[in-house]
């Protein structure tokens, strides 16, 4: 159950800096109007999962998602991890569909998936 919309959300907010950060451009995106409004998280879900149109933020987005499943965010600041998380678990609660085609998409054989579910547990809050 990693995934996603780390996907989504790394959703929303990255690109690398030179202090092995994301860049924080994003870090002041409104994530609630993102997880309270279903279509547009199904927009993201899609674009994530490669299957529906990608914003050019999306887009950037999408590209960090392997390298944030994959570490548990690591290069994501203290508010980027909180913003992913919460666009992770809405995913996972309010479209539990996308979140499989995303896992299976971002981490078919469940390698990160302990570490990832810690993360949202952790960040989501």
């Amino acid at each position: 159950m990693k995934l996603l919309i780390v996907l989504c959300a790394l959703t929303a907010f990255v690109s690398a800096r030179p202090d092995d950060h994301y860049s924080e451009r994003y870090d002041n995106f409104d994530i609630e109007e993102l997880i309270k409004n279903k279509r547009l998280l199904i927009s993201h879900a899609e674009c994530f999962e490669g299957e529906g149109k990608c914003t050019p933020e999306a887009s950037e987005l999408k590209e960090l998602a392997p390298e944030a499943v994959q570490t548990s965010c690591g290069k994501c600041t203290e508010k980027q991890k909180v913003l992913v998380a919460k666009v992770m678990k809405a995913v996972k609660e309010t479209l539990p569909e996308h979140w499989e085609k995303l896992r299976h998409k971002y981490d078919a054989e469940g390698k990160f998936e302990n570490d990832f579910k810690a993360f949202v547990e952790k960040y989501a809050a």
